[in-house]
């Protein structure tokens, strides 16, 4: 079963990657040229953060799934829309 320490490390982790992700697609929307690298390692940053919540549910107990399910989804969510939107 994975420490409560541990598992609020990797919901932090998430948590900071969904902001710098947002932050990113949010400059994105708003400039015609922008990072592509910033962009490109923000995509990096939240599949790792997936697969990364992914390992940690195994261990976790119901309360610590159920957050970690949570988390998943916004991170994927975020994801989902950097990837439609028509960058250039």
């Amino acid at each position: 079963m994975a420490t409560r320490q541990s598992v609020e490390e990797h919901l932090q982790m998430a948590e900071d990657t969904l902001r710098y992700a947002e932050d990113q697609f949010s400059l994105a929307k708003k400039q015609e040229h922008y990072n592509q690298t910033e962009y490109t390692k923000a995509q990096q940053l939240l599949e790792t953060a997936v697969i990364d919540l992914g390992h940690v549910a195994h261990s976790g107990n119901p309360q610590q799934k159920e957050q970690i399910e949570r988390m998943r989804l916004q991170l994927q969510r975020i994801q989902n829309e950097m990837i439609i939107y028509p960058h250039h």
